[in-house]
């Protein structure tokens, strides 16, 4: 019963600890990403004098459709960090002395994950079809909207269609503009009227359909093109121009400012974005329907290509023509190019032409069929891509889990720093991954399960390895063991350092020194002259070599421990030069099934035996300046 009551409390505090930082990065998760998409779409907004409520609508969408961006790394941020801090406060230290171990503490947090996943799956395939449909038919509207007018001074503006209009200097508190010049090509070029104006002012009709300018102490020059109708034909001949001076004057000119909303229907109806609209069932339909009217497509060809001898695949079968050519009854047959010839050459030039067209014909049919069946199949491929990911999003929310918890109680380190930094770098593996898989889908160059599970199929093992790593209190992300891998494989030691110690208890004898020396020399001769060089065969399977080793290592060990006790500061001196030796030659058991195994397999077990030469060679060095310097340590105790 207390042990229940325990647990309990401590799932209430991993949630406690694990909710308010999931929702705090969610949010910055979710900034983040729509902020991305700002900068992607803020070039179709700007300028089109949009109503604040036509743009926040647009960022709520926004915000809505990227929340399965958001969740997944929300969760991996979150998980580094609630781990992290029980590890550097020690927490999670307490946690397991108290015989809890990792993965019963992440048990609470693994059902909520789980919870989250199930709710990612119906927010994808109910949710998220609606929310595509309002937001791409928005952004389309928004694409569509003309720009907002603004004409810059000292330039000729060409935002309106057919009219060029040129401002010298403009008022912006009054809205007037200045020595204004327009020329209007909507008659057509022939037609082209200039005015030229003092002043002017500019502003939207009632129904935003039109610019009504107002003209001030200007004149008008239009030029027109003489038809002579009577006679049915164009001069090429214009009367120079007309021109006509004003003091005031309206002209209207065709520009429709309105925001015009793209109703959903039209994007649903689409056939080259209706898959956005959809459900996975409704997917799955589709893609059944369209995989039918492929295959029916698939069969009417094959049956053309039967009647049509010249298109069939003949060439592609190994045939020996000469055999074929025995079967067929030795009769004279007429070559075509003298039947051809026997024809008259206008007859002969109907009947190339015939054939010519004939094959174009044919040519421009399979090509218009072929053209169908691509698009078809890049239709389904886009189908099955939103399929997968009504449950690929579901998918990587568990996996970054379980890649961010073990993850954080290695490393370690709470706060904002190092999670994010971790965070972030296998967010941007798995959006690459995730990129490269869909577009390899979408193009046809891969299965549709393969390209949309490839970044889970890459993650997966890696989840699995960090939270058994963290099951069993690895130190794989531990500075100081890749530091000391790293001086193992450039043979970097630490030196031996004795002081002298002020209180001595119990002094070396040197003369039991000297005759230990003596007894080290003879066992590093004995390993020397049987493991000097090693075949193949000794590597693998001679236990002996392991245990020699080690008794010249204990040896040399005692001895050394003995000596540090010396006040003699020679004695010191000299026992600080012998080398730090290598625990092991090799990183396994020989004679163990492992070693077996991998000696077995020869290309594998080949490569390390050729590695361990040189360790075998560094060995070997310090064993010959151990026995040098055995011998000068006992010239000195002799004298002492």
């Amino acid at each position: 019963m207390k042990n229940k009551f325990r647990l309990k409390r401590l799932y209430s505090f991993m949630l406690e600890s694990f909710l308010p930082l999931f929702l705090m990065t969610f949010v910055i998760c979710l900034f983040l990403v729509v902020m991305q998409f700002l900068w992607k779409y803020v070039e179709d907004m700007v300028g089109k004098g949009l109503d604040t409520d036509v743009l926040l609508e647009m960022f709520m969408y926004a915000a809505l459709q990227l929340v399965p961006l958001a969740l997944p790394l929300a969760i991996l941020l979150a998980s580094i960090m609630v781990f992290g801090n029980l590890g550097e406060r020690f927490e999670l230290l307490a946690i397991k002395s108290a015989g809890v171990p990792l993965l019963k503490t992440m048990k609470p947090l693994i059902v909520l994950i789980a919870f989250i996943s199930v709710g990612a799956f119906f927010y994808q395939n109910y949710a998220m079809p609606r929310i595509q449909v309002k937001f791409y038919s928005l952004l389309i509207s928004i694409r569509q909207k003309s720009p907002e007018l603004d004409i810059p001074e000292g330039v000729f503006y060409k935002g309106i269609d057919n009219y060029n209009i040129f401002v010298e200097k403009k008022n912006r508190k009054t809205g007037m503009l200045y020595d204004v010049m327009i020329y209007d090509v909507s008659k057509g070029f022939t037609n082209m009227a200039v005015i030229v104006c003092d002043s002017a002012s500019m502003k939207l009709s009632e129904d935003k359909l039109s610019l009504v300018f107002t003209m001030f102490k200007g004149q008008q020059f239009q030029n027109f093109q003489d038809e002579n109708i009577a006679s049915g034909s164009r001069s090429t001949e214009f009367v120079p121009y007309s021109r006509e001076n004003f003091k005031s004057k309206q002209m209207l000119i065709p520009f429709d400012a309105n925001f015009n909303r793209m109703e959903g229907s039209e994007l649903e109806e689409s056939a080259g974005a209706s898959y956005v609209s959809k459900n996975s069932t409704e997917l799955k339909f589709s893609i059944d329907s369209m995989s039918l009217k492929m295959d029916s497509l698939n069969v009417v060809d094959r049956r053309q290509m039967k009647t049509r001898s010249h298109l069939s695949f003949r060439n592609s079968y190994n045939v020996d023509i000469d055999s074929v050519v025995q079967l067929v009854p030795s009769t004279n047959v007429a070559s075509i190019d003298s039947i051809m010839t026997q024809e008259a050459y206008s007859k002969q030039s109907s009947i190339l032409r015939g054939a010519i067209t004939k094959a174009e014909s044919n040519n421009n049919e399979f090509l218009f069929r072929s053209m169908s069946k691509v698009n078809t199949q890049r239709t389904i491929n886009r189908h099955w891509v939103e399929w997968h990911r009504k449950f690929t999003v579901s998918f990587a929310c568990l996996i970054f889990f379980f890649i961010g918890a073990p993850l954080g109680s290695i490393i370690r380190k709470g706060g904002m720093g190092m999670p994010i930094v971790v965070s972030v770098i296998l967010f941007i593996i798995y959006y690459i991954l995730d990129n490269v898989g869909y577009k390899m889908t979408r193009d046809g160059v891969w299965i549709h399960w393969v390209g949309m599970w490839f970044s889970s199929f890459i993650l997966l093992p890696l989840g699995a390895f960090l939270t058994y790593k963290a099951m069993n209190d690895s130190v794989i992300l531990n500075a100081d063991a890749y530091l000391s891998f790293i001086k193992k494989l450039f043979f970097i030691r630490e030196s031996r350092h004795y002081p002298m110690k002020e209180v001595v208890i119990s002094p070396p004898v040197y003369s039991e020194i000297t005759v230990k020396l003596e007894e080290l020399n003879n066992n590093i001769d004995t390993y020397l002259n049987n493991y000097k060089s090693m075949n193949y065969k000794t590597y693998w399977f001679d236990e002996g070599q392991d245990e020699q080793f080690a008794v010249v290592k204990n040896k040399l060990e005692s001895i050394l421990s003995s000596l540090s006790n010396s006040i003699n500061s020679s004695v010191l001196d000299k026992a600080e030069e012998y080398p730090v030796m290598i625990n092991n030659l090799r990183p396994f058991k020989a004679g163990s099934v492992g070693a077996k195994t991998i000696a077995y397999i020869v290309p594998a077990g080949l490569a390390m035996r050729l590695i361990s030469l040189l360790f075998e060679r560094q060995l070997n060095k310090d064993l010959r300046r151990i026995k040098k310097l055995n011998k000068e340590l006992q010239l000195i105790t002799e004298r002492l």
